[in-house]
C-alpha cells in the first residue's frame, strides 16, 4: 500500500468516526423526543415572546391592507412545500430547505414566525417531520432566527444600494446555512461531546451537513430570485400594497 493509499484509508476512517459518533436528528428538524424535557421547555419559552409579536405583526398588516394576505398565504404555503422536501444526509437524517427567507423578505421575521409555526405544527402532525416535543426548538432556529438574519441582510443591502437579486439570493442563502447553524448548536447544547464539550459537537453536526445544506441553501437562494422576479412582473399591485416594491430600492 503506498502512501497515497495509507492516506485514503485513514481519511476514511476519520469520516466513519465523524458519522458514527454524530447522532441522527433529522437535521434541520430535530425530531420527535429526542431532546431532553428541559431543553424543549427552555426553548419553546425563548420562542414566546417573537411568536407574541408576530401575531400583532399579521393584524397589524392585515388591518392596514386586506390583500396582503393572498401573499401572506402564498409565503405560508411555499414554507411548508419547500421545507418538506427532506434530502438524505448522512447518519439516517436528512437535509431541507426552509422556504421562511421569502416570508421574512415580504413581511419581516415577527409575521414569517407565525408561518413557521403553523408549517411546522402540521409537518409534525401529518408528516411525522420534527415533533411536537421538540417545536420550541425547531420554531427558533427556522422560523426565528432564519428569517431574522435574512430580513437584516436584505434591509442592509438595500441600504447599499446591491443589486436587488443579488440582496435576495444572499439573505436566502445566509438565513437558510444560519437556521442550519443554530439548529447544530441546539443539539450541540443537549448532547456535549465528551472530548470538546459543546464547541467540539457543533463542530461535528456542521460538518455533517454541511455536504447537503449548502447546495441547498444555494438553490433555495435562486428559487426564491425566480419566484420574487415572476411576483413582481404579475403581482405588482400586491407587492405595493405591503411595502415591498417602495422599500427595495436596489437597482433591478
Amino acid at each position: 500500500m503506498n502512501k497515497r493509499q495509507q492516506k485514503a484509508v485513514k481519511a476514511g476512517i476519520a469520516l466513519a468516526v465523524l458519522f458514527a459518533v454524530a447522532p441522527a436528528a433529522n437535521a434541520m428538524h430535530i425530531m420527535e423526543g429526542y431532546l431532553p424535557v428541559g431543553y424543549c421547555v427552555a426553548w419553546g419559552a425563548i420562542c414566546l415572546p417573537f411568536l407574541v409579536a408576530g401575531i400583532f405583526s399579521i393584524k397589524k398588516k392585515l388591518s392596514e391592507n386586506r390583500r396582503s394576505i393572498t401573499l401572506l398565504a402564498m409565503a405560508g404555503a411555499f414554507i411548508f412545500v419547500i421545507s418538506s422536501l427532506k434530502i438524505p444526509s448522512v447518519t439516517g437524517s436528512c437535509s431541507h430547505m426552509t422556504g421562511t427567507g421569502l416570508g421574512a423578505i415580504l413581511f419581516g421575521p415577527a409575521a414569517t414566525g407565525i408561518l413557521g409555526l403553523i408549517v411546522l405544527v402540521f409537518q409534525a402532525i401529518l408528516l411525522a417531520h420534527g415533533g411536537l416535543t421538540t417545536l420550541g426548538a425547531n420554531t427558533f432556529s427556522m422560523a426565528i432566527a432564519g428569517p431574522l438574519l435574512s430580513f437584516g441582510v436584505f434591509k442592509c443591502c438595500n441600504k447599499l444600494n446591491v443589486n436587488r437579486k443579488v440582496a435576495i439570493f444572499l439573505a436566502v442563502f445566509l438565513g437558510d446555512m444560519f437556521t442550519y447553524c443554530v439548529t447544530s448548536i441546539q443539539l450541540a447544547l443537549a448532547y456535549p461531546s465528551e472530548a470538546g464539550g459543546v464547541a467540539a459537537s457543533a463542530v461535528k453536526f456542521l460538518g455533517v451537513f454541511a455536504p447537503t445544506q449548502l447546495p441547498l441553501a444555494v438553490i433555495e437562494g435562486i428559487l426564491t430570485v425566480l419566484i420574487m422576479t415572476a411576483l413582481s412582473s404579475y403581482a405588482k399591485p400586491e407587492l405595493k400594497a405591503i411595502g415591498f416594491l417602495k422599500e427595495a430600492k436596489g437597482h433591478e
